[in-house]
């Protein structure tokens, strides 16, 4: 491959996902012979991998092109690219009519057409030819880490939340076949990966396109518990952990699972809210009932497991005893971590329609009733680890400090001198706080 003078650089926004498309998008790049600059103004065209949970999210978007926009005063060449999720959900052009100094706006899914797009707007910049699949998915990533590594399953998504613009922004649910999946993380465990997380927005929903790629002692029948069975068996391979799985897909074969061995001692499951009233609203389809008889059933397959979950507060129409049933949920079902958002009104989705009737100070005072309680709860379960040795996967080492992650998905830390990045190693743990668990490594 020859490399060619024209550098990029990529922003991400957003969530794993956006940062697994990233490497994809890095890699591609890379098979045109661009070169990777370390900066915006260092680069001929900057992509901005784009989220759109939020509103939020989008207004750092359009800061961001505005600052790239005066680049182009001193750098009349200069290219600004936007893909992901805005760029996925904007059908009507709405959102593109906002951002004129942006050069290329296009989905995901067209970034394999990137080549012929850029030619349309200017010919004179330089590529290497290349043969590529119309799938971006069967591109190959340049991963971040050899030692940890992001692998999409799945894309899309079917169910149509009412707050959710992921049904817009990247389409209906699509799975990958099960042979490329095992091809990607067996590829990666031979260059030294020891921990994989597979991505989808209901991930533990994959369906097997080709389940004759399965083993025939696989013992499970579910897709998704018998893709994890088969990741189960690599050998290399050490951690496995996936997200984000939706409570209505937690069949009892997906929980058997979770015993697996290697997979983490932690579970994402999204609840959202503890009221059935605001759960039909959202138009999540499980009761509250149905959520707590999962996290029994998931207690009991995996004791000590570390659950984390994602909450919306002040959705529209969510009065004080809905929100009273979500804090009680919350200490029934005892999470280790919420990942707590105030309701952010997406154009497009069904609750856009709905009254936003809830103030942003109500807002505020429900998120922070929720992060009293999960503080209070993440310090007393941290103060269990004390004493105890766990295994951490080190993910990074500066002026002596490591940090990496146990089992459970604990930030964990030690200060002994060296670099331990990318080995998983014993750490017995000394000084547990709220959100690190500090330690000494154990010979």
């Amino acid at each position: 491959m020859t490399k060619i003078d024209f550098k990029y650089h990529i922003i991400t926004f957003g969530c794993q996902m956006n940062k697994s498309d990233s490497e994809r998008i890095a890699g591609f790049f890379n098979s045109l012979g661009w070169v990777e600059a370390d900066a915006p103004d260092a680069a001929d065209l900057v992509l901005l991998n784009t989220c759109s949970v939020r509103q939020a999210s989008e207004n750092r978007v359009f800061g961001q092109v505005h600052n790239l926009a005066t680049l182009k005063k001193t750098k009349p060449n200069f290219l600004i690219a936007v893909t992901g999720c805005m760029a996925g959900r904007d059908k009507k052009g709405e959102i593109r009519k906002k951002m004129p100094q942006v050069d290329l706006f296009f989905p995901i899914i067209d970034l394999v057409r990137l080549p012929q797009m850029i030619k349309q707007i200017k010919e004179s910049v330089p590529f290497n030819p290349i043969e590529c699949s119309t799938d971006y998915l069967t591109i190959t990533p340049e991963y971040s880490k050899k030692f940890q590594a992001f692998v999409p399953i799945q894309t899309g998504c079917n169910n149509f939340c009412t707050y959710c613009v992921v049904p817009f922004s990247r389409d209906r649910e699509r799975n990958r076949p099960v042979k490329d999946i095992l091809e990607e993380i067996k590829k990666l465990v031979a260059g030294g990966c020891v921990e994989v997380t597979l991505l989808g927005q209901t991930v533990n929903n994959f369906k097997a396109l080709d389940p004759e790629s399965y083993s025939v002692n696989n013992p499970f029948k579910n897709s998704f518990a018998a893709l994890l069975w088969e990741l189960n068996e690599i050998l290399g391979l050490e951690r496995i952990n996936f997200t984000a799985a939706d409570p209505q897909y937690m069949d009892d074969e997906v929980i058997a699972a979770l015993a697996l061995p290697k997979l983490v001692n932690y579970l994402h499951l999204p609840v959202q809210a503890g009221s059935n009233n605001v759960l039909a609203s959202m138009n999540r389809k499980y009761t509250r009932e149905k959520y707590l008889e999962i996290i029994e059933k998931i207690k009991k397959t995996r004791p000590g497991i570390a659950l984390g979950t994602d909450i919306i507060v002040g959705f529209p129409g969510e009065t004080d005893k809905d929100f009273e049933e979500t804090l009680d949920l919350y200490k029934q079902v005892d999470f280790d971590i919420s990942y707590t958002a105030k309701y952010s009104p997406r154009t497009g989705t069904a609750a856009f329609k709905m009254k936003d009737d809830v103030s942003r100070t109500e807002k505020e005072r429900r998120w922070w009733a929720l992060q009293n309680i999960m503080e209070e709860t993440a310090l007393r379960k941290n103060q269990e680890f004390k004493g105890q040795t766990l295994n951490v996967l080190f993910e990074s080492c500066k002026d002596g400090l490591c940090s990496g992650h146990s089992h459970e998905l604990k930030l964990v830390q030690v200060e002994d001198g060296k670099d331990w990045t990318g080995k998983i190693i014993k750490v017995q743990i000394i000084d547990p706080e709220m959100w690190v668990l500090r330690g000494k490594i154990v010979n």
